[in-house]
């Protein structure tokens, strides 16, 4: 399939890239079924994912491995928000092709690395990165119970008790 360029800069599909129709066939029809990557075995499983564990991400690579920038700055803001490790989910889209494009299916978001917090899609990298700057990224991830309680230093302590 090829894809053209419009005069804002969205992309749409060449016409003339599309096969032949078949009875009873329209381009509609080709699209949603070439678009169908996820088999119910693996919506099953991602729904399982998502849905029993806080925190979830799809990425491409593993937090201490990161394979692409992107995937990387997700780790990294989930570190500095102070997200427990155990409450970090991922799964390696690079090792299962069925996943890697079926996910993008499930979330109806084109890219990876995707994250999930509490069964409900939030986005992916510039998402997580928008939320962590406006501080609504910690509120979200504090209500979902998966960061480090506030550790008060001593100092902090004595001066309260005062």
């Amino acid at each position: 399939m090829s894809f053209l360029r419009t005069a804002t800069g969205a992309l749409r599909l060449s016409r003339s890239a599309l096969p032949p129709l078949a009875s009873g066939s329209t381009p509609a029809n080709l699209l949603i079924a070439s678009r169908r990557y996820l088999s119910s075995e693996a919506r099953k499983k991602i729904d399982e994912a998502v849905q029993n564990n806080p925190l979830v991400i799809f990425m491409k690579g593993t937090p201490e491995m990161p394979m692409c920038g992107f995937s990387r700055a997700v780790c990294q803001i989930m570190e500095v928000q102070g997200v427990k490790a155990e409450f970090l989910k991922t799964f390696n889209c690079l090792e299962d092709q069925e996943l890697r494009e079926g996910i993008k299916e499930y979330s109806s978001w084109p890219t990876i690395p995707q994250v999930y917090v509490k069964g409900e899609f939030v986005g992916g990298c510039d998402i997580m990165l928008s939320m962590h700057q406006s501080g609504e990224l910690e509120k979200m991830l504090d209500e979902a119970g998966v960061l480090h309680p506030i550790q008060a230093s001593p100092e902090t302590v004595q001066e309260n008790k005062a």
